[in-house]
């Protein structure tokens, strides 16, 4: 059976403190270099011995050596406080300078059509950052996967364990490419969308949709669907391609649109569909690379949505 190696259960500031005499020569050098009392120090001295059970100094009247122990033990010590001070300082400046890797988690639509843009131009920015994207509709424990950020619909703001700051508000569009309406004219108004081939997502969850319009009306509508997906991802491929109205988020939707490969059907009404929150763990300040991140993917969104409710 291999013996298990006893961990270091004393105090670094003692460690310091002896490392400090065997630089200095003299107890009372380093009390004024660590700006203590010299019975401090002799204090700190005794205490690392008796956690070591070892003898590290040898005292004299006018100096102190190390004992060969003593030397074993500093010159593993001095690597070891090298390696804790470069350690802190990373942890420090990881508030203040945008570098490291970032884990980012959100859904498989959003971050299949929305987010590879966003990652793209943040990393042309902060290079030194490197951006891991993990995209599931499972709600994943950010501590346990060692996520930096979640973007999800609703959030966990009611926690005590997590924070969440709001990104956008998400509405759900009607959409058709132009070869679809060049075999079949838009609907004039949502009576006429019970003839036409509708691919709806896994939000649809029943035979009927509330649609909002821009003056606050609600008017609910029967959508029968020719495609059911189950996700937007597949909803949008699907409508580019002509297979029919698509029921899409209009942030999903809008790089399509700028381009010309979509058209809003029925642009007046759309129901809605959520509130987009980053997620992180609270109790912390936000390091540099998570705050940043935060803040061009809110940014993003918000040109992004200003693009797809431009008049045309």
């Amino acid at each position: 059976m291999v013996a298990r190696a006893e961990t270091f259960g004393g105090d670094i500031l003692d460690v310091r403190a002896f490392c400090a005499v065997v630089d200095l020569g003299t107890v009372t050098a380093a009390a004024a270099s660590l700006r203590e009392t010299k019975g401090s120090v002799s204090r700190r001295l005794s205490r690392l011995e008796r956690a070591l059970d070892a003898r590290l100094l040898a005292r004299h009247p006018r100096a102190v050596t190390p004992t060969p122990e003593g030397l074993a033990f500093y010159a593993r010590a001095k690597e070891g406080l090298a390696l804790f001070d470069e350690a802190a300082e990373s942890a420090r400046d990881s508030h203040a300078v945008p570098a490291g890797h970032l884990r980012v988690t959100t859904s498989v639509d959003f971050g299949i059509e929305v987010m590879p843009e966003i990652v793209a131009s943040f990393r042309a920015l902060f290079p030194q950052i490197t951006v891991e994207l993990l995209n599931t509709d499972g709600v994943l424990d950010l501590a346990a996967n060692r996520v930096d950020l979640a973007l999800r619909l609703g959030g966990e703001d009611g926690d005590t364990g997590y924070r969440a700051s709001m990104m956008a508000t998400l509405a759900i569009g009607l959409y058709a490419s132009p070869a679809y309406l060049e075999r079949r004219p838009a609907p004039a108004g949502l009576p006429d969308l019970a003839d036409y081939d509708l691919i709806l997502g896994r939000e649809k969850l029943g035979p009927f949709a509330k649609l909002l319009s821009a003056d606050g009306r609600i008017e609910p509508v029967l959508l029968r669907p020719a495609i059911l997906a189950s996700d937007f991802a597949a909803v949008l491929r699907l409508t580019l391609v002509g297979a029919g109205i698509g029921q899409l988020p209009t942030l999903v939707a809008a790089r399509s649109v700028q381009s010309g490969d979509l058209v809003r059907v029925l642009p007046g009404w759309s129901s809605g569909g959520g509130t987009l929150r980053a997620i992180s763990l609270a109790g912390r300040e936000l390091p540099a690379r998570v705050r940043l991140f935060r803040e061009h993917v809110r940014g993003a969104l918000a040109s992004r949505l200003a693009v797809e409710m431009a008049p045309r």
